[in-house]
This record gives C-alpha cells, sequence and structure tokens, in this order.
C-alpha cells in the first residue's frame, strides 16, 4: 500500500495466518500499512535497521508477531521510539505461554503493548485507536465497528433460548 502508516512484521511467515487478522482490521478502516518478515534471531541486521528506519518512512505503529521466545517486538521497540504491539503467537509447544510472556516482561524504558495470544485483531483496533487521536474518519470508523458489535451482543442475546 502507498504511504503506510502501519508496520506489521512478523518473525516467520508461519506467523502470517494469525497476523493476517490484523490486516483484515487495518484493510477494513482504510489504515495504510505494509507486512514484511524480520527476524530478532535470523536477520538481526535487517531488523534493526527496519525499526531505526521506521519513523522516517512515514510509519507511526509497529505491530509484531511472533512465537516460541519472540524477542522481535522487544527489539523492535529498543530501536525506535515508536509504539510498538506485540502479539504472541501460539506454538505447538506451550500454547504461546512463552511467546506471551516473553513479549509481555519488558524492562523499565522498552514498552511494548501486549496482546492477547493470537491476539491480532485486538492488535489492529489497538492501532486504529491510537491513530483515531488525529484521524476523525479513524474514529469515526471505530465508532461504527463499535455500534455493530452491539447490535451482535444484542443479536445474541435475542436468539438465546430462554427456558
Amino acid at each position: 500500500m502507498s504511504n503506510p502508516i502501519v508496520g506489521v512484521v512478523m518473525g516467520s511467515a508461519s506467523d502470517h495466518p494469525v497476523m493476517a487478522d490484523a490486516l483484515h482490521v487495518l484493510n477494513r478502516f482504510g489504515i495504510h500499512h505494509e507486512t514484511h518478515v524480520v527476524s530478532a534471531h535470523r536477520t538481526p541486521e535487517a531488523m534493526i535497521a527496519y525499526g531505526r528506519g521506521a519513523r522516517e518512512r512515514g510509519l507511526k505503529i509497529l505491530i509484531a508477531g511472533a512465537g516460541g521466545a519472540a524477542h522481535l517486538p522487544g527489539m523492535l521497540a529498543a530501536v525506535t521510539t515508536l509504539p510498538v504491539i506485540g502479539v504472541p503467537v501460539e506454538l505447538a509447544r506451550l500454547d504461546g505461554l512463552d511467546s506471551l510472556l516473553s513479549i509481555v516482561q519488558m524492562p523499565r524504558g522498552v514498552p511494548v503493548a501486549t496482546v492477547a495470544i493470537n491476539g491480532a485483531t485486538n492488535a489492529a483496533l489497538l492501532a486504529a485507536r491510537i491513530l483515531g487521536l488525529d484521524s476523525e474518519h479513524i474514529a469515526n470508523e471505530l465508532e461504527l465497528y463499535r455500534l455493530e458489535l452491539i447490535e451482535q451482543a444484542t443479536a445474541q442475546d435475542r436468539e438465546l433460548p430462554r427456558s
């Protein structure tokens, strides 16, 4: 997309099925984004260059998904002052708990906003809320989304069998 303002990165292509949920939300709200695989362990120089150059390229927020050791979100936060939202990705072992703990337990001074395991939808919604502070269009789209959620919950209540 042209003029991306959100960078969506993942440690490997195997994280894409989870991170696709974030892309769907960003597309829905018309938020321009870019998507890359940058590994904190396999391509550390590229990861550092990506994080350091993000602001200069016009990005405002980074969403980083990673599984296992899940160092990508924290390492990006270490090399940029942009907000970083970490998405712990569930792997076959430990049900993603290792990823969650790795991302959420950042040292003081290197914050990463962390969502639930496989919570890429909420990561993108959080990014949209941050961007909505300065964008009436995004704020309006978020309000419409909130109203849709209310309607869905209300419909579920109406359809619930009563005893």
